[in-house]
């Protein structure tokens, strides 16, 4: 994204008058004082201050900015403090985009002063009416709130505002009208294998080292030969980019000998800074196969040549996304006519399998949990073994 330019120091020359100095902020000129004086350019880099530390724009009366314009201004942060190290947006954008949304088309035009918990509990029923889970309302409020925390934090809103809104609590599970989701679980071993047909070797590469490794989605897709310490028995994978390494957190990811073995047909001739599992090998894979399936002997007509595999509109990436994975696993449960599962409950299959093995503790390390609470969300209790001592107990 280009940043947005710092207005200059400017001269405005007058006929038998000191010349002025001033700023133009978005087509607006402001005057400094005296061109050349001291307290002119300390206005100006006074000024330049606050106009940077509050997302690039000017303040303002807290009676006077909309909800409209103070979106448009909480965007402008979000927009640029929600990146990855490499510049690509997070998820928390769009989550953001989506929550902003429904606050503008019921208040877009209110003082954002006068947006009190009523007007938040609207919002959250107008979510309610649009069949929203009650899960994503209490995140998308969440980011509601946190928009008004930081108006509060760049003295954009008394700070009343944030204090009455902090007041609105959560939508609890069975006393709301909200939809409730059906929670994440393991998927059946047989539906895991089903799709092993119709998916590109390197997609089910990755699947095979999510099941051995407890892994997410975008931590594989990334995986690089430099990545990996292969001095020891164990093969250590240490992941630069990740979900936690903004709270300055370090993730690696231990990967035995069957992971190993996953891995190692991948290392052929490519180079320590690609990524092993690349779609555009997948996508040459696929054009080779379909042209040996092809072939149409020369006897009944064939012309050189003419065995052309179409192009995909789309040019295969240099890595697969979290996304394009996921939709690669939804058109292989197409194929094989099984129910749909997602990347993300092969970890907790593999939570539920370390946790029955190994217990709570060795499962929240291998997950890269700080908490434990966390990991029992994907650590399924195993209700085989409650059954057998409740047997012997009688």
């Amino acid at each position: 994204m280009v940043a947005q330019r710092i207005p200059k120091y400017r001269r405005q020359k007058r006929k038998g008058k000191p010349d002025r100095a001033f700023v133009e902020i978005d087509g607006s000129r402001h005057y400094l004082g005296k061109y050349g004086d001291e307290v002119s350019k300390q206005r100006y880099e006074r000024l330049m201050a606050e106009w940077l530390t509050s997302g690039r724009c000017l303040s303002v009366d807290t009676e006077e900015i909309t909800i409209t314009e103070l979106c448009a201004r909480f965007w402008t942060y979000v927009s640029e403090y929600y990146r990855k190290p490499d510049g690509s947006p997070t998820s928390e954008i769009a989550s953001y985009r989506t929550a902003m949304r429904h606050v503008r088309a019921l208040y877009g035009n209110t003082p954002a002063s006068k947006f009190d918990p009523r007007a938040l509990k609207a919002v959250r029923q107008k979510m309610i009416d649009r069949d929203n889970s009650r899960s994503h309302i209490n995140k998308s409020i969440s980011r509601i709130k946190r928009m008004f925390k930081w108006g509060v934090q760049e003295d954009l809103l008394p700070v009343s505002v944030h204090v009455s809104l902090q007041t609105v609590e959560g939508l609890k599970q069975g006393r709301s009208a909200a939809r409730e989701t059906t929670p994440v679980c393991s998927v059946p071993e047989e539906y895991v294998k089903a799709v092993e047909p119709y998916v590109s070797r390197q997609v089910w590469a990755i699947i095979q080292l999510q099941l051995l490794t407890g892994a997410r989605p975008g931590e594989l897709v990334m995986m690089r030969p430099i990545d990996l310490d292969m001095s020891g028995v164990v093969w250590i994978y240490k992941l630069s980019h990740h979900k936690t390494a903004h709270h300055n957190i370090k993730r690696t990811i231990p990967l035995g000998e069957q992971s190993q073995k996953v891995i190692e047909p991948f290392f052929g001739g490519c180079p320590v800074n690609q990524y092993l599992f690349a779609p555009k090998e997948a996508e040459n894979d696929r054009r080779n196969d379909l042209r040996q399936k092809r072939v149409i002997p020369l006897s009944c007509g064939n012309i050189p040549g003419s065995n052309r595999v179409r192009h995909p509109k789309r040019v295969p990436g240099d890595y697969y996304t979290s996304t394009s994975y996921r939709r690669a696993i939804a058109r292989a449960c197409k194929e094989a006519e099984v129910p749909n599962w997602h990347p993300h409950q092969l970890r907790h299959n593999y939570a539920t399998r370390i946790r029955r093995d190994f217990g709570l503790e060795a499962a929240q390390v291998m997950l890269g949990h700080q908490r434990a609470d966390v990991t029992q969300i994907y650590a399924e209790v195993n209700t085989t073994r409650a059954i057998e001592i409740a047997a012997e107990v009688g």
